[in-house]
């Protein structure tokens, strides 16, 4: 038997491999860490089984650092903003899932419980999985971001409640003892949900912000004070009945009106990342646990395709008939399309208490490794797959979609700014308005907008729609501040065409967060790519260059100062 610590190097050093080769490849690190499980469990190099506890913990740990860090991502505006849809969508999604899911196992020959579980286990998704390609992505605060969270978040209530019905299920006892067991769990499960995000509400109105306001001075006890935050909270939630996964989402979530939630989240993502990659691997080694799959190949081949494609139609038309773009509409669709970790849990439960056997529990896990695997992928490239099935998706999409605030005029401007948010605005502010229009994609972003004045498009830079309303014979520059080099490159490509279709003679210009990215940008005819580092050195050379006692500094402090001010009170 090796130790733990020989153990846990080999398995970072594995997964490191992989995910090095997985990037270069231009695939998710997800994958290589799911790979490196698959090679843990199969190659037999150790049995993580003789350290399960600590596997466990530290998976336990990277979930929960993952969905606090979602929760300092996501105040309350924007929960009121998409939660409403969200719910809609999350249950329509949840109800047409499940009973597709159950009519098909029925017809396989399962039974009624099994064809239950297996049409439960379908119908979630992995809010980890899906998260962490999100925050990969930079894609958290995009719209469809927030639905795809919103989304599962109800699977997550959803699951508890399920488990509350399973338990008392497994329980035994009279039929009529049995009812009111299960009716009273999921009335006190409602109750302690309601109570628990009342009590955050509060706390990060009238408490928390405070708190860490008069801890700013010192990023090491900021650090130390959130940190304790995190385990308290979700030691309290664990405490009544929830798992800690759920803590640490409430904590970032009482945290992300302070100003302090950004350092607090920029320390912790070391941590999340090392937690993580235990997590995956320890996912991909126990998928192993059921793995003949000899006796069920027609019914994972059915069952995997309907969760990587009927899944995504569910939400697609679902959001559509809501009145979404069909952009937003399509990648919520691919969000959703695997199968969650949980469902193993899930399928174990209903093994352990007799409700399943080896061959249901099989499924589920067979179609899970299928969906984790093909969807890690199709969401990693959403942008791509939008663009391929785009001219196809029209047919469904409403004429007058949600948040339409621009779509039928072209309007005469010089600089098309894509993203409002710390650059674009920056940009923005330092130009005249009627030179402007704008492109942006956050909701949380429309009330700036409004008060800023510009006229704008709501709606993606890659939608099909945000080139109808530029002018090519006005339009003298097209700025992409959006860091996503997948999205700038869709956009330059569109671009390129656009501008070869109507002679038109802007310049496109698109920001990159690193220098490889803009080298990729220049490469494929961007006409320049704006890199912060550079931009900021040569500004302030400049300054100095004009002013070089700065005398000045101190004007520019309190601008900036002042301007500092005005973005946190809008937060």
């Amino acid at each position: 038997m090796l130790s733990l610590f020989t153990e846990l190097t080999f398995v970072i050093v594995l997964a490191a491999c992989l995910a090095i080769i997985a990037r270069r490849l231009g695939q998710p690190t997800i994958l290589g860490y799911l790979l490196a499980g698959l090679i843990v469990g199969y190659g037999g190099f150790f049995i993580l089984e003789g350290n399960k506890e600590v596997y466990e913990l530290f998976s336990d740990l990277g979930v929960m650092f993952l969905l606090f860090l979602v929760g300092l991502e996501i105040n309350y505006e924007s929960i009121r903003i998409v939660g409403r849809d969200a719910v809609l969508i999350g249950l329509g999604q949840i109800i047409f899932t499940f009973v597709f899911g159950f009519l098909v196992a029925n017809a396989f020959g399962f039974s009624v419980v099994a064809a239950i579980y297996i049409a439960f286990a379908l119908t979630i998704s992995s809010t980890v999985i899906v998260v962490n390609i999100l925050s990969e992505k930079r894609d958290l605060n995009t719209l469809y971001g927030k639905i795809s969270i919103g989304i599962l978040l109800i699977q997550d209530i959803v699951v508890i409640l399920a488990i509350v019905l399973l338990t008392g299920v497994g329980s035994g006892g009279g039929e009529e003892r049995l009812l009111s067991t299960m009716v009273m769990g999921v009335l006190l499960t409602l109750g302690k949900s309601a109570i628990l995000f009342i009590v955050a509400f509060f706390l990060s109105r009238k408490i928390i912000p405070r708190f860490f306001s008069r801890l700013a001075r010192s990023p090491e006890l900021v650090f130390l004070s959130g940190l304790a935050w995190l385990f308290a909270v979700a030691s309290g939630t664990e405490a009544l009945g929830f798992s800690k996964e759920i803590g640490g989402f409430i904590a970032g979530l009482t945290l992300a009106n302070s100003y302090e939630n950004f350092q607090v989240a920029y320390r912790l993502k070391s941590l999340r990342d090392f937690f993580m990659l235990v997590f995956f691997v320890t996912l991909g080694a126990g998928i192993v646990a059921f793995s003949d799959f000899t006796d069920i190949v027609a019914e994972t081949i059915v069952f995997s395709l309907f969760v990587l494609l009927g899944g995504p139609l569910i939400v697609f038309m679902v959001m559509s008939f809501l009145g979404y773009p069909k952009r937003p509409s399509f990648l919520s669709g691919l969000a959703i399309a695997q199968v969650s970790e949980f469902s193993f849990i899930l399928a174990t439960l209903g093994f352990s208490l007799g409700h399943l056997d080896s061959r249901a529990v099989t499924l589920i896990t067979s179609v899970g490794v299928i969906t984790i695997v093909v969807s890690t992928y199709l969401m990693a490239h959403g942008n791509t797959l939008f663009r391929f099935f785009s001219p196809y998706l029209s047919f469904f999409e409403r004429k007058k979609v949600k948040t339409d605030r621009a779509r039928s005029r072209i309007y005469k401007r010089p600089i098309i700014l894509i993203g409002f948010h710390r650059t674009g605005q920056s940009i923005a502010e330092n130009l005249p308005k009627e030179f402007l229009f704008i492109v942006e994609y956050d909701p949380l972003m429309l009330s700036r907008l409004d008060a800023f004045g510009a006229p704008y498009f709501f709606g993606d830079m890659n939608d099909d729609e945000m080139l109808a309303h530029i002018d090519s014979g006005s339009a003298r520059a097209v700025i992409s501040t959006s860091p996503d080099v997948e999205s700038n490159l869709v956009l330059l490509k569109d671009l390129i065409e656009f501008r070869k279709k109507t002679r038109a003679q802007f310049k496109i210009i698109l920001r990159g967060r690193t220098d490889t990215d803009a080298i990729i940008l220049y490469k494929h005819g961007a006409d320049y790519v704006l890199l912060p580092h550079f931009s900021a050195g040569r500004y302030f050379a400049k300054i100095v260059a004009g002013d070089p006692y700065l005398q000045t500094i101190h004007s520019m402090k309190e601008e900036d100062i002042e301007r500092l001010r005005e973005i946190t009170d809008d937060i």
